[in-house]
């Protein structure tokens, strides 16, 4: 077999290692690249949008409680809600822990603006600095819908404060109100300290991942660097070859994948010598019969009528049995390439075993060989009739050259359930249990006959391919000294 020629590369001529690496240094520069957008660019944006959140809510939670439906039922203004010592250290409890939580400064004023309750943190804060008329945000709630909410400078020190307000109770006539003030703290030192982090993060990061990703993509591209030293090694028409599959699962398929396929290239290589050897062996004996004979015609038996057509008859023989080989080279050639296509027909079985039996007459009459056939029933099945006769006649030769001295051959049609299971037995001295797997390849011949064997070697190899064209079982059975049964089985039965 000449060496598999090697496959143009086509695409990328970028080696897998440095591919591997290539990515996973550039996922690596992707991940902190967006760490740096997002923490330093839009940190302050983040910020300043989550504050304004955070301080609707809290507003929105201490209203609850102050305007749940069981006080407003129990009390009729804030005064008398908060003159009760329980309810009004519920609510300071809620503003507190509120304070505490979000940084907040918050007042609970009576509908007079005067104060009642007052949670103050460190820090600036609009509503608490005494400096600073408040007055304005209880106007804009009276005049508003009973909610305010601004954004405005510090006047001494221009950080910008989040002002929330609200009216308790009614919005038309409060019942009190509640202020909060959120400071949004500047946050350039805040996004100084997280450069200086992430820059240094991102160089240890970067340099570890240099590292791993060399040593990532070495692991990685290990076994498919072995494989592919391997193959081309197979390429070359060495079958002996190893394929190393450590490392990775998928390494290991591939491996196993690469190795099925040189054991089947190995068996095509040597089925090709097979047949070339054999074809040659059966094309060389009939071609040097013809020319031998021809010579013979030509040098002594050309004015000897008898002799002539004795020779003649010679050179007939030897032409039909080279005919015979061509046709069914070409037979099976058709068959396992899948031109040939099945032309089923509808036919008694029972009728084309005795019609074939018929045609063997002659042989029978002429050799002394003893055909018997034992019919069933008639059924009709559904198959391509010529490729099915092919079948038979190929099984009963087979059979005639391997049988006894005995010279029988048996055929039985046997209905069954589910087909028609058809015998051909002979009488000879069988197959060994580990030539059965190998009977039916191309050019298999057993050794346990006494006569030559009239045939190709070619018969139970197109028996084989009609048969898996029809997906229909077939098989053999033989016990040494006994003979061999070749069976199979038509499915296709119309009922």
């Amino acid at each position: 077999m000449k060496p598999i020629k090697q496959f143009r590369r086509v695409g990328s001529r970028i080696p897998l290692r440095f591919t591997i690496w290539l990515y996973f240094v550039l996922f690596t520069v992707a991940v902190f690249a967006l760490i740096w957008v997002f923490q330093i660019f839009f940190f302050e944006k983040f910020y300043e949008k989550m504050r304004i959140q955070s301080t609707a809510s809290s507003m929105n939670a201490i209203a609850e409680v102050y305007n749940s439906a069981d006080r407003k039922n129990r009390y009729e203004s804030a005064l008398e809600i908060l003159s009760d010592d329980e309810e009004k250290e519920q609510l300071y409890t809620v503003v507190s822990d509120v304070g505490d939580d979000e940084d907040l400064c918050i007042e609970v004023l009576d509908q007079y603006g005067r104060e009642i309750i007052k949670k103050h943190v460190m820090g600036e804060c609009l509503i608490h600095d005494r400096d600073i008329n408040g007055k304005w945000v209880l106007d804009s709630i009276d005049s508003g819908n009973g909610v305010v909410r601004w954004k405005k400078k510090h006047p001494r020190s221009g950080n910008y404060m989040l002002i929330y307000g609200c009216a308790l109770g009614d919005p038309k006539a409060p019942d009190g109100y509640l202020l909060i003030n959120a400071a949004l703290v500047p946050v350039g030192a805040t996004v100084k300290i997280i450069k200086s982090q992430l820059m240094t993060i991102t160089v240890i990061l970067i340099i570890l991942a240099f590292v791993i990703s060399l040593y990532l993509s070495k692991r990685i591209s290990a076994p498919i660097d072995r494989i592919t030293k391997s193959a081309e090694i197979l390429a070359k028409g060495d079958f002996n070859t190893k394929f190393d599959g450590r490392g990775y699962l998928e390494a290991k398929k591939l491996a196993d994948t690469l190795t099925y396929a040189e054991k089947e290239l190995s068996k095509v290589d040597t089925m090709q010598r097979d047949l070339i050897a054999n074809v040659s062996h059966d094309l060389r004996t009939p071609l040097t019969m013809l020319k031998a004979y021809a010579e013979m015609i030509r040098d002594l038996s050309g004015d000897n009528p008898v002799k002539r057509n004795e020779h003649l008859e010679i050179i007939i023989s030897e032409t039909d049995r080279l005919a015979l080989l061509v046709n069914d080279m070409l037979d099976l050639s058709k068959l396992e390439s899948g031109k040939q296509k099945l032309n089923p027909s509808e036919f008694g079985i029972r009728a084309k075993l005795t019609e074939i039996m018929d045609r063997f007459k002659g042989l029978s009459e002429k050799t002394g060989y003893q055909i018997h056939f034992t019919p069933d029933e008639e059924r009709m099945v559904c198959c391509d009739v010529v490729k099915i006769e092919q079948v038979i006649y190929n099984l009963i030769n087979n059979a005639i050259n391997y049988t006894g001295e005995d010279k029988q051959v048996f055929v039985r049609q046997i209905n069954q359930t589910d087909g028609v299971l058809v015998e051909v037995e002979d009488t000879g001295d069988g197959i060994e249990e580990d030539k059965i797997k190998l009977i039916f390849d191309k050019y298999y011949r057993s050794e346990n006959h006494k006569r030559e064997v009239v045939g190709t070697g070619l018969g139970l190899s197109i028996v084989k391919a009609v048969l898996k064209m029809h997906n229909y079982d077939y098989g053999v059975r033989s016990t040494l000294g006994k003979g061999s049964t070749f069976w199979f089985k038509i499915s296709d039965i119309k009922k």
